[in-house]
C-alpha cells in the first residue's frame, strides 16, 4: 500500500462556462450553498491528514489571496500560461510535487472526505459505476485496471472524476510524460491526456471506487444554479 503525502490543488482556469458570474470571481472561490468549491477540497484534505497543499492559480491570481489567508501553510503556484495554454500548463508548473500526491480541481464540491482517503494501493482516478449515457470520460475497467477510456463517454463503465492518486514511481513517469508533451508544444490539452491517451502503456491504472453523490462537478451556470438557486440572476436573459 502507499500513502498520499501531498495535494495539488488546480484552480488557474477562467471558469468562462460559468460567465458573468466568474468576470469577477475565480471559479474555485464561488459559493455553493455557502461554501467556496476549493473549501470543500482543502477541508477534506485535512480531514485526511493532507497538510502539504500546493495550489496553481492564474486567472485573478490576486483573489487567492483570501485562501492563503485562511490556510496560511498553503503553498500558492502561480501557473502564467493559464490564458493561452489547457491545464496541462497547470500541472507542468507544479510537476516537481507529483510524488505520493493527489491532484484534484479547485472547482468542484467534495461532499464525503472519505473519498480522498490517503491509503492506496496504485496509481488512478476516482471513478463512479456508470451504467446510463454519459458524455463525460468513460473508463473501461478488468480485474481492477484501466484498460482504455473514451473521452466522447459511453454506456456502462467507469466515469472518470477530477481526483487522482499517483504513486512516487508513477508520479516520476507522469513528470517526465508532462514535461515532455509541454515543452514539445502539446499546450492545447488537459493534463489527462498525458497518462490517459498519449502515454497509456507507461501505466498501470487502477481505480478508486465512490458514489456519486460523494462529490460534485460544477461545470457551467445551469449545473450550478441546479444545486444553489440564488445564481439565477446570472443566467441570461435573467
Amino acid at each position: 500500500m502507499h500513502t498520499i503525502k501531498r495535494a495539488i490543488i488546480l484552480a488557474a482556469g477562467k471558469g468562462n462556462r460559468m460567465r458573468p458570474l466568474t468576470d469577477q470571481i475565480p471559479k474555485p472561490l464561488v459559493e455553493v450553498n455557502g461554501i467556496r468549491m476549493i473549501d470543500s477540497v482543502i477541508e477534506a484534505l485535512h480531514k485526511n491528514g493532507i497538510y502539504e497543499i500546493h495550489i496553481v492559480v492564474g486567472y485573478l491570481k490576486e483573489k487567492f489571496s483570501v485562501i492563503k489567508d485562511k490556510y496560511p501553510e498553503v503553498d500558492i503556484i502561480e501557473n502564467p500560461y493559464y490564458d493561452y495554454c489547457n491545464n496541462i500548463s497547470s500541472l507542468y508548473v507544479a510537476r516537481k510535487h507529483i510524488d505520493d500526491t493527489i491532484i484534484l480541481d479547485g472547482d468542484q464540491m467534495i461532499y464525503d472526505p472519505a473519498i480522498l482517503g490517503v491509503e492506496y494501493e496504485r496509481s488512478g482516478y476516482n471513478a463512479v459505476k456508470w451504467n446510463s449515457p454519459t458524455e463525460e470520460w468513460l473508463m473501461e475497467v478488468k480485474d481492477g485496471i484501466v484498460r482504455s477510456c473514451s473521452r466522447t463517454g459511453g454506456t456502462n463503465g467507469w466515469r472518470l472524476y477530477s481526483v487522482s492518486r499517483w504513486t512516487r514511481e508513477d508520479g516520476q513517469k507522469l513528470q517526465a510524460d508532462v514535461e515532455y508533451e509541454f515543452e514539445r508544444g502539446n499546450t492545447d490539452i488537459y493534463w489527462d491526456d498525458v497518462a490517459m491517451f498519449l502515454h497509456f502503456d507507461s501505466y498501470s491504472l487502477g481505480i478508486h471506487e465512490m458514489k456519486e453523490t460523494d462529490i460534485i462537478e460544477i461545470d457551467s451556470i445551469d449545473e450550478l444554479i441546479a444545486i444553489d438557486d440564488r445564481y439565477k440572476q446570472y443566467k441570461e436573459g435573467i
